[in-house]
């Protein structure tokens, strides 16, 4: 039976989660059955709700039923220049397998599925959830014991970000659980390849509106960084991407580590890595 996917918790929720993770022990380990359900699951009823909100695709909102289990899963397609905007809905799988193969686990489960006969991405909605811009229209503040667990969050968003060359991150992209998790979601426009996203990162001290910094990452993400081979992007990724993405990739990885390198001569390891 699928347990429900990033539902409310308390507190006790994050006693032995790893500090990366965004995904409980419980979700992680049912993370693949919703792949399937994503996959199998029947149509019941299709709508475009944010046709005239922020989404420049206008994706689709599936609601999807198998073996007495529904859930909602955001459907998109976008192929090429849309609206002025280079979109690939295969980007969106491609960034969810990546986020598998470094441990984030902070993107929901993404699968391709066809929708009319055509070719997209799937990804499983997140029940209950705000946005950043509705945080901060309502002004809810964040629990102080999650604001610690939040900023490392963060960072890693931007790590994430500088590898995959996500430059359209914004606030309706970042998505907080009702138990205070961050959750990624929009990549359909990462993964690019020109010398503009391979010379130097998105989020550093030039960034454009103020400094991002990779303030503090976990030492096992650095390290499977530091292991990262073009041949496992492959793999993990499969037809999504293409070599010179996947290239791409590679050249801002050793620029996210030649970075990093220089802030902890400067703060110290201890004080960067955890």
């Amino acid at each position: 039976m699928l347990k429900r996917l990033f539902s409310t918790g308390l507190i006790l929720t994050w006693i032995g989660l790893p500090a990366a993770a965004q995904l409980t022990p419980d979700e992680l380990a049912e993370r693949e059955n919703w792949e399937r359900f994503l996959v199998e699951a029947e149509m019941v009823s299709s709508s475009q709700p944010f046709a005239r909100s922020h989404a420049v695709s206008e994706p689709f909102v599936l609601e999807l039923e198998h073996n007495g289990v529904s859930r909602r899963g955001l459907w998109k397609n976008p192929e090429g220049r849309v609206k002025g905007y280079v979109d690939y809905w295969r980007f969106e799988i491609a960034a969810y397998r990546l986020d598998k193969l470094l441990g984030l686990n902070m993107i929901p489960p993404t699968v391709e599925r066809r929708f009319r006969n055509v070719r997209g991405s799937c990804q499983l909605m997140i029940e209950n959830a705000v946005n950043l811009r509705t945080r901060r229209k309502n002004k809810l503040k964040t629990p102080s014991y999650r604001v610690v667990p939040l900023n490392k969050a963060l960072y890693l968003q931007r790590a994430f970000d500088n590898l995959i060359a996500n430059d359209d991150r914004n606030e309706g992209d970042l998505l907080y659980t009702e138990d205070w998790r961050m959750v990624l979601v929009d990549h359909s426009r990462a993964f690019r390849t020109s010398k503009k996203y391979t010379r130097r990162l998105l989020n550093d001290e030039r960034s454009k509106g103020g400094p991002r910094l990779m303030k503090r990452l976990p030492r096992a993400f650095v390290e499977k960084l530091e292991a990262l081979t073009p041949a496992a992007v492959r793999e993990a990724v499969g037809e999504y991407l293409k070599d010179e993405e996947i290239d791409a990739i590679m050249i801002r990885r050793d620029l996210i580590l030649a970075w990093l390198e220089k802030y902890i001569e400067k703060q110290g390891e201890d004080k960067v890595l955890y």
